[in-house]
């Protein structure tokens, strides 16, 4: 297939996100961003955190997302006492039969929602973030593997931290994107006012693009260009995370330890994504500024010095982006 093909093909495929992000803002209000990263994460098959304070619509996104593919859904509640035997299954035992035999757990569905992750000890969350990288579940002797496609959004809450568990670094990783949600507007939340102040149900999304159709268009997401300069740029920026002293001498006391090459992966994978839900073949630089932030968030970690005059991450982000030429 040449490059005019390709680029026919992404036309003819790409209109169903518009489509999705349509039927989904008929219940969600506001959260153009977050049905934006959603999308991105089922294209990439990558999983998302979430980081906002309650009553952001964070449950009924994804819940949303569920009716648009008609795929399963799943809510999972963290708390101190959760095991993972109650998150991935466990053998119960018949003694009729005198045997026993595999109860599968809440995970095995197509979307899940980890609600308020950090709240769990770290061998739930340990047991969690394994089911996402392996994509299968060993129960007694027996290795089951999850639904495709599997996409887990773990959400934290950023202001209550009593009886919270933090997760580590290295488990936070293993997330594509980490998206921060912020209040709705004036206006939105006007409108959220006028929709939801009542006690008629609540309405839900239809079907718009079956699960094995969006399996299809990860193959074509993969096949998305990325030119080599982009793919140096996306190498640059993530080694200025590093090593941010060679382009703002300023910034090399506040970070402690830059992006892994999880970051270089992720950042190309989700900017291919992004290429295909705006209907091109290839990857823009504008593409990979758009998302640098969410794939950088949780894995740069800022030193006491930039704790102490509060500096935050996105800040830090920025100034990196500023500071590296753009192809």
């Amino acid at each position: 297939m040449n490059h005019e093909e390709f680029a026919q093909l992404v036309q003819d495929r790409y209109a169903w996100t518009k489509s999705l992000k349509s039927e989904m803002s008929n219940v969600l209000v506001g959260q153009d961003q977050l049905v934006d990263r959603l999308i991105i994460g089922l294209l990439s098959n990558g999983h998302i955190i979430l980081e906002g304070v309650p009553g952001l619509a964070k449950t009924l996104a994804i819940n949303s997302l569920a009716g648009c593919l008609d795929t399963g859904f799943s809510r999972i509640q963290f708390t101190p006492d959760l095991l993972p035997a109650d998150l991935l299954g466990t053998m119960i035992y018949n003694p009729q039969e005198m045997s026993f035999s595999s109860k599968l757990g809440p995970i095995f569905s197509n979307l899940i929602l980890a609600d308020e992750i950090n709240r769990a000890p770290a061998k739930v969350q340990s047991a969690l973030l394994e089911a996402m990288q392996e994509k299968q579940v060993t129960i007694g002797d027996t290795s089951y593997p999850l639904p495709d496609p599997f996409l887990v959004l773990a959400t934290q809450n950023p202001i209550d931290q009593e009886g919270t568990y933090q997760l580590p670094e290295a488990q936070l990783d293993r997330f594509l994107l980490k998206v921060h949600v912020d209040y709705p507007s004036k206006q939105d939340e006007l409108t959220i006012l006028d929709r939801l102040a009542t006690s008629a149900k609540v309405p839900t999304t239809k079907k718009v693009i079956s699960a094995d159709e969006v399996k299809e268009c990860r193959s074509i997401v993969n096949n998305i260009y990325i030119d080599s300069a982009i793919k140096e740029y996306i190498v640059e920026l993530v080694h200025t995370t590093r090593r941010p002293g060679k382009v703002d001498p300023g910034l090399a006391p506040l970070i402690r330890s830059g992006a892994s090459p999880r970051a270089t992966i992720n950042l190309a994978l989700a900017s291919k994504a992004s290429a295909f839900m705006a209907g091109r073949s290839f990857v823009t630089p504008q593409d990979i500024k758009d998302l640098a932030p969410d794939v950088f968030r949780h894995r740069i970690l800022l030193s006491y010095e930039a704790e102490a005059e509060n500096v935050t991450t996105d800040e830090i982000i920025q100034r990196i982006l500023k500071r590296v030429v753009v192809p």
